[in-house]
């Protein structure tokens, strides 16, 4: 089921449950992503960064380094709201798959799936396991993972 979002100051781990799915909206990836990116990661693959040596290799022109669509991925879910309030700690990402190329020009978007939901033994969090599917401007599924993320309870 796809979820309304309701204002996000209203979201705690009780309004949240296993089917959920949160569907973002499309970001489209610029070169400038890219130069950006790479500049400040220090990640300067020529996969990602030259053009004429790109054009030479298996995608014909630079692709998104995949860090880049895992971090844009984290941002659509950010965007959302629901995650904002309540967000106490990232706790990990497991299986993330980086499935085909992000290229410049792609408009990507994510769909969120709540696979799992349990309260902390304190009673006042909780834990979300969350499974994204980040997806291109064709429906291809360009990268994907898990992503478990400890939000609050409601306040008593």
């Amino acid at each position: 089921m796809t979820q309304e979002m309701p204002s996000p100051a209203s979201w705690y781990f009780e309004d949240f449950a296993v089917g959920q799915v949160f569907r973002t909206q499309s970001r489209t990836i610029t070169e400038t992503d890219l130069v950006t990116f790479a500049g400040w990661s220090w990640d300067t693959n020529p996969v990602h960064t030259d053009a004429v040596q790109a054009a030479e290799g298996r995608f014909g022109h630079p692709i998104a380094h995949g860090v880049l669509g895992l971090s844009v991925a984290m941002g659509l879910a950010s965007r959302l709201g629901v995650f904002e309030a309540c967000s106490i700690a990232l706790l990990g990402i497991d299986g993330w798959r980086f499935e085909a190329p992000v290229m410049i020009g792609d408009s990507v978007s994510c769909a969120i799936h709540i696979t799992g939901a349990r309260a902390t033994s304190s009673g006042d969090a909780g834990i979300l396991e969350r499974d994204f599917v980040l997806s291109n401007q064709t429906g291809v599924v360009v990268q994907r993972g898990s992503i478990g993320l400890m939000v609050s309870c409601r306040p008593a």
